[in-house]
């Protein structure tokens, strides 16, 4: 899946779609999108604005689909997307969280859906 693929399916398609599953690669790739567009705003948001303005709204924008794309990325792993709320646990919580984002998902079909890779 490419950047533009990923970022358009988790923004468009996807943008509150909490069932299903979700490859790594669209995953990270909207990760990197979310990241290098908050930086981009938060540079803007200083040198015209000075107030965090843009990001802010940014943030609220991608708050849903980031959440959305999270739990379809624990279905792929055959979890529950409740399993999104550990991140809550200081630094403990973030590095599960990352590690099960990174590690491939489930093979073959399970209680969520088909294969994203098929």
């Amino acid at each position: 899946m490419t950047f533009q693929d990923a970022v358009k399916s988790v923004l468009t398609t996807n943008y509150a779609n909490f069932s299903g599953r979700a490859r790594r690669s669209e995953y990270w790739w909207y990760v990197l999108f979310v990241f290098i567009a908050s930086l981009v705003l938060g540079l803007i948001d200083e040198m015209v604005i000075g107030m965090g303005l843009l990001g802010g709204v940014f943030a609220l924008a991608t708050l849903i689909p980031g959440i959305a794309v999270g739990v379809r990325r624990l279905h792929d792993r055959d979890m529950s997307g409740w399993w999104l709320l550990i991140g809550f646990v200081p630094l403990v919580g973030w590095l599960i969280l990352i590690y099960l984002f990174a590690t491939p998902g489930a093979s073959g079909e399970n209680r969520f859906g088909p294969e994203p890779l098929a």
